[in-house]
């Protein structure tokens, strides 16, 4: 548990500092929402509304990946949305 997120839950991710956008952040999704928590303000902050069904999520460089039961959608952290 880190910052009370369970990082082997498929629906939480940790940015890696240096490996783009987000290092040192925990994303995830809640309420059908991805959501980031930095940890140094410990401010919560919702990236992307209506995200359903997903089943695992993972943080590629700037993109955050949403493995959902219907389809993948992709959100770039470097431009705050959906591509």
């Amino acid at each position: 548990m880190t910052h009370g997120f369970d990082l082997n839950s498929p629906l939480v991710c940790e940015g890696i500092i240096g490996d783009g956008c987000g290092g040192g952040r925990i994303f995830f999704v809640e309420d059908e929402k991805l959501q980031v928590y930095d940890p140094l303000t410990q401010e919560r902050m919702v990236l992307l509304c209506e995200v359903k069904l997903v089943e695992e999520i993972e943080k590629e460089g700037c993109i955050i990946k949403l493995y959902c039961q219907n389809e993948t959608i992709e959100f770039n952290l470097s431009l705050l949305q959906r591509v």
